[in-house]
């Protein structure tokens, strides 16, 4: 059976096209339901024969868009006069209540992207760590990647369309991509738990309809889960079979495998507390857990019984305010670790003897993960290139030790997943972590084949033991986009094979102290950079002045970039202590005042 259709729903905006060809415009028309392409070009042919075109320019026919369909149902979600949204790496993001109008033009392009591509095409509902009164939603491309830049400005521009230039727009992006609208359109649903994404995901329904699109509802899934889905999808099946059931099974048999060699004293079971945010990610662990191995014990907490989702707890609140969440209580030296509202994110955790709080975070878990790889090439005598992606946000400690002590080349992008996940590409294994926690392992199709051949055909006993344990981890980890269901496995996989607690873990290095900070400006777009964000071109002299400042301390560097989504621009410093680390971006902070138009009351020292 085929996941990808069981329960698809053909809508009723099919039914009323009609069957024959138009002249419209000295072009013939198709007015037929989806007419298979051999005989479109038969009856075409025979019909420019028939006309006595022969010397005409030939004009390949096309199935006419139904705008009536679309127009009807757009207006039934109708757009707020003067929003203005803009489609970023985390998609569209705003208040619920003004995003239903965004909901049904995303169902609307995902049917277009979908044709275009001859691919199944997602869309998730969620809005991550935001509060819970947020929502948001994001495309999910043809192998569980995020949405090409070209098409977000499509979605940017759809999404901010008035209602009577929404055709106009449609059109267009089909003459530009090349869109044939008698292919099949197919399109995977998802939603996390907010009480608005029930009534947004049937916005995006509508859209899909509206233009005869086929969909999947998932309903409520991780948005990593969806990720997998799609891909396993458009790869027939080879990553996994489409469904969340299958998600579970070949994670928890990677799993099981993998850490088949790994101690099996009672002393020594992997117990794990999460703190899942109040969201989606609860409701999925509870659904693995007759899945995976009893040896690894798990409990879950804000587990969205009680609390509002993200509120005061999650993945970015203990990587921001570096402390536990609320509803989480620790003792000293268990393992704790915080998913995100969508659980698309992880970071680690614990207490001391002294009660000092540890952060463990995607710094540490790249280090852990290309550690234990690299370790496994060795033993499998395979020369294959692998390397870490960072942004600049990554501890200068984390850097220095996988290139001075592992050896392992690290490169550094642009801040954004999307820039990582497409740097990481370049190799034959690549390891990518935002230091909040989002990130995975990349397997070239090269590498991969090698990996399995050998986990299967290896004569020498070391070295196919090792592969099958480089093929395990390969099957764990969720490719697709950063997952904290896989990576939580794959870390906890690892500590158990290499015996490690967290706190050996954590004591691997040790970061530099360092400090975040945001300048309020007129206009972020003063802010120019190079080098991955790690220098400013402008305004003048702005990095002169950071330079500067910089030399005033042991162990330092500062840089500056514009946020994304805002009027402020973003300081991040680092130095030998917390109080040089302090003084610094507060200085700095100063130099983007003074020099890039800061508005507001000068900012003050870090107390």
């Amino acid at each position: 059976m085929n996941p990808g259709t069981e329960g698809l729903n053909r809508p009723a905006a099919e039914s009323h096209v009609g069957s024959g060809w138009a002249l419209r415009q000295g072009h013939w028309i198709g007015v037929t339901e989806d007419p298979p392409l051999a005989q479109t070009l038969s009856l075409s042919l025979s019909l420019y024969w028939l006309v006595g075109l022969a010397q005409t320019p030939f004009k390949f026919p096309f199935i006419e868009m139904d705008f009536e369909a679309v127009a009807k149902y757009s207006a039934l979600h109708l757009k707020p006069a003067g929003l203005s949204l803009q489609y970023g790496t985390a998609g569209f993001r705003t208040k619920a209540g003004h995003l239903d109008h965004v909901m049904y033009r995303m169902g609307l392009l995902a049917v277009l992207r979908s044709r275009q591509t001859k691919s199944t095409i997602g869309v998730m509902v969620t809005a991550s760590h935001n509060p819970e009164e947020d929502n948001g939603v994001k495309l999910v491309d043809p192998l569980g990647e995020m949405l090409t830049s070209a098409w977000e400005e499509y979605a940017t521009r759809l999404a901010n369309a008035e209602e009577q230039e929404i055709q106009s727009i449609l059109t267009e992006i089909c003459q530009k991509e090349a869109v044939k609208l008698h292919e099949h359109a197919s399109v995977f649903i998802g939603r996390d738990t907010r009480h608005s994404s029930e009534k947004l995901s049937q916005s995006v329904i509508d859209g899909v309809s509206a233009l005869g699109g086929q969909y999947h509802d998932y309903g409520l899934v991780t948005t990593p889960q969806l990720h997998y889905m799609v891909c396993c999808q458009n790869t027939q099946e080879h990553y996994g079979k489409a469904t969340v059931e299958g998600y579970y099974q070949k994670l928890s048999k990677a799993f099981g495998e993998l850490t088949k060699q790994a101690s099996s004293s009672e002393d020594d079971q992997m117990c794990l507390k999460i703190d899942c945010a109040n969201g989606i990610g609860a409701l999925k662990l509870k659904e693995m857990e007759r899945y995976l191995p009893k040896k690894l014990l798990i409990h879950l907490y804000n587990d969205g019984t009680k609390e509002k989702l993200n509120h005061l707890c999650g993945a970015d609140f203990v990587k921001v305010h570096q402390k536990p969440p609320v509803g989480l209580e620790i003792k000293p030296n268990e393992r704790c670790c915080s998913f995100d509202g969508d659980a698309d994110r992880i970071v680690y955790y614990y207490n001391d003897t002294a009660g000092h709080f540890h952060l463990v975070d995607g710094d540490k878990i790249a280090t852990l993960i290309s550690t234990f790889i690299k370790e496994l090439l060795i033993k499998v005598g395979q020369n294959l290139k692998m390397a870490v992606v960072q942004t600049a946000y990554a501890n200068g400690s984390s850097t220095c030790y996988l290139e001075e002590t592992m050896k392992v080349p690290v490169h550094c992008t642009k801040t954004g997943v999307k820039h990582l996940h497409h740097k990481a590409q370049e190799f034959d294994i690549g390891v990518y972590f935002e230091a909040n926690g989002h990130g995975t392992v990349l397997f070239s199709k090269a590498a991969e084949e090698k990996i399995r051949h050998m986990a299967k055909e290896e004569k020498e006993n070391q070295k196919r033991e090792a592969a099958k344990m480089l093929e395990n981890t390969i099957d764990l980890i969720n490719q697709t986009v950063g997952d904290a269901i896989s990576d939580m496995l794959v870390i906890e996989a690892i500590l158990a094979l290499k015996g490690l607690t967290v706190q050996q873990w954590d004591a691997i290095y040790t970061d530099l102290p360092n400090r975040q900070l945001k300048v309020k400006v007129a206009d972020r777009r003063v802010i120019d950079t190079t080098d991955a964000e790690r220098r400013a071109v402008a305004p003048p002299g702005l990095q002169e002045k950071i330079d500067e400042l910089v030399k005033k301390y042991r162990l330092s560097r500062a840089f500056v970039r514009p946020s994304g989504t805002e009027d402020v621009v973003r300081v991040y410093s680092e130095a030998d202590t917390q109080e040089n680390a302090d003084s610094l971006a507060h200085e700095v902070s100063l130099a983007v005042y003074h020099l890039a138009g800061g508005i507001g009351e000068p900012p003050q020292p870090v107390c």
